[in-house]
Formats: C-alpha cells, structure tokens, sequence
C-alpha cells in the first residue's frame, strides 16, 4: 500500500475501499468517552486522516463566536507541522491533555457529519495530487488564512474558517477540483485581507513614501 493511500485512510490490504469522511465522525461519536475527550485522544482516533480531521474540526470551531484566539494558534501548530511534512499533528502536552465536554463534541460533529454526507455524494477522489506536496501547500494556506481569524471586526471569522474548512474536505478527500476553489477562495481572502492593511498603513502614513 503507498503512503498516499494510508494517508487518506484505506483500511489495510484494500486499495479500492475507502471509508467516508462522514462515517469515521460518526466512529468518533459511538467511541467518545461518557463525559469528557481529550485533543490527544482525537488525534490518536482519527489516524493516518489526523491533519485534514482535526483541520476541519478546528475550522468549524473557528466559525463560532469568541473561540477564534483559541482556534488561531491551534491551527498554527497544525500548519507549521504539515509545512514541515510531520506525519500527523503533535501538540503540546499540556494541549493535548486539554478536554472538552463530549456533549459539546457531539454538537460540533452533529453538524459536520449530514454536510460531509451531502457534500460526499458529488465530492469524490479526482485531479490526484502528491500527498507531501499538497500538505505542505495546504499547510501554509493554512497558516496565513489562522491570522485572518484574529481580525477584530465582527462576523471576520466566518470567511476564513469556510475556506479551512472547505480546504480540509478537499484534503481528506482528495479533490483536486474542490481543492483549486478553495486555494482560490483563499487567495482572494488574504488578497482582500492585504489590501485592506495596505491601506490602513496608506491612511496612518506608514508607506507614504511608496505612494
């Protein structure tokens, strides 16, 4: 079996059957601990599909109010590993010792799992990429699109947090069609995102002498 395939989650000695992104959520829910679960243990249940799982999960804690100065330097070390061609995310330990509430899991994942159902029925493997290549790429997409998390007006966090989110499906399920659109989104965003610090420094005279 190639790495590509055991990165994407193949169970073993079967090359063509590929469990949905969907169905490995739902594992996660029939296997969470009563009360609480741990950022460790996610990792270690989600597998050789670690980086694109947790990169989505993130993302949709990014969506929600108040969370993105907790999401932002998550997904940081996430992109920095995935930059660095890590095999799977490894935080610190204090992090990864962190819980959360199963019920709040169950809430995050109730969502996430009938999207990833709809969206799996026309988002399938096409325009294959190699793995460490689009690791690295997505990575550092990644990283840039977490700053954009912090930006102090409300409602900003939901743009950046839809284009992780649609780059971590596109990952896991390794569309290269879905994953040009959302590196395009993506780009679009930190354009804006330029544009608009540019002009603020404009405004305050920072790069007058470039004007």
């Amino acid at each position: 079996m190639t790495a590509d395939k055991r990165a994407f989650g193949y169970p073993a000695g079967e090359m063509t059957v590929r469990i949905p992104t969907s169905a490995l959520l739902d594992g996660l829910l029939r296997d969470a601990a009563s009360e609480r679960v741990t950022l460790g243990w996610l990792v270690d249940k989600l597998g050789n599909r670690s980086f694109g799982m947790v990169m989505l999960l993130l993302a949709l804690l990014g969506a929600m109010p108040g969370v993105s100065a907790i999401v932002a330097p998550l997904l940081a070390i996430l992109a920095v590993q995935m930059m660095l061609g890590h095999a799977g995310p490894a935080f610190p330990r204090r992090v990864a010792e962190r819980s959360i509430r199963t019920q709040g899991l169950a809430r995050i994942l109730s969502s996430a799992v009938p999207m990833l159902r709809a969206v799996e029925s026309f988002i399938h493997p096409r325009w294959p990429t190699p793995f460490e290549t689009t690791k690295r790429g997505v990575g550092l997409v990644v990283l840039m699109l977490g700053v954009l998390l912090l930006t102090p007006v409300p409602l900003s966090n939901i743009p950046p947090a839809v284009a992780i989110a649609l780059l971590a499906i596109s990952y896991l399920e390794e569309d290269g069609i879905l994953l040009c659109v959302a590196l395009t989104a993506s780009a679009g965003l930190l354009a804006i995102a330029a544009g608009a610090v540019w002009q603020a420094m404009g405004e305050l005279g920072w790069v007058r002498g470039f004007l």
